[in-house]
């Protein structure tokens, strides 16, 4: 990627699926086959299989290979990235709700005080 910028573009377009979010979540607990992932699921092994390549290109799995069995892992670095990217601005509006409590603390005195 060139940039972060375009690497978040690429993750958070990866979690925008519920199917992909299920699969990351399954691979929380560990890692697993295509055919394990995609048991919950009504879809073919090549429909899953497009899904973990989606996610493989976010960075959020990687695939290894021991003999014919080619487990998926979860990649944690590309959610930390997303979860830095997004506290930056859980950080900004929390700052704005406070201050906006704060006037409205500050109305609402003026408004006794005024009674």
């Amino acid at each position: 990627m060139a940039d972060g910028t375009d690497r978040l573009s690429v993750v958070f377009a990866a979690l925008a699926d519920p199917t992909r979010r299920a699969i990351l979540a399954r691979l929380a607990e560990g890692e697993a086959t295509v055919g394990e992932l995609a048991e919950p699921f009504e879809m073919s092994l090549p429909a899953v299989s497009r899904h973990l390549k989606v996610l493989e290109k976010a960075g959020l799995i990687t695939r290894g290979r021991s003999a014919q069995w080619r487990p998926c892992r979860l990649e944690a670095a590309p959610l930390a990235d997303a979860t830095d990217w997004l506290e930056r601005y859980r950080r900004f509006w929390e700052g704005s709700f406070d201050a906006l409590a704060e006037h409205l603390r500050e109305l609402r005195k003026g408004q006794r005080n005024d009674e």
